[in-house]
């Protein structure tokens, strides 16, 4: 089967050799190696390239986006954790018999609580 090299590839789909080298990173084309270890484009891969191109552009999305949602149907834990996180309402915190803690206070606590994840 006849196949090109990434700067053939790159030539022939307008990506660039480095786009390419991204979009097999995030997982969305695959392209076999050579002995050598050289990337290879055959017909699927560029077949698979050029419904990208068509794909990102009729949608409005970045490679970026595509490549999440790849780890949304590879990664079901995840995809149950941002469904959680969307559902989720801001909850205000306790101040124990008092109720509920004032905006201020509950400010200064969510400050509080990002300092110390910076701090880790």
């Amino acid at each position: 089967m006849a196949t090109l090299t990434i700067n053939e590839a790159a030539t022939t789909t307008g990506w660039s050799p480095r786009m390419l080298r991204y979009v097999e990173q995030l997982g969305l084309v695959e392209s076999p190696r050579s002995a050598a270890g050289y990337r290879l484009y055959g017909p699927a891969q560029l077949q698979r390239l050029r419904t990208l191109r068509s794909l990102l552009e009729q949608h409005g999305v970045e490679l970026g986006d595509v490549g999440f949602a790849l780890r949304l149907r590879r990664e079901p834990e995840l995809a149950e954790a941002l469904d959680e996180w969307f559902e989720a309402e801001p909850r205000r915190p306790t101040t124990g018999a008092d109720g509920e803690m004032p905006d201020g206070d509950w400010l200064a606590f969510e400050q509080d609580k990002h300092q110390q994840l910076l701090q880790h």
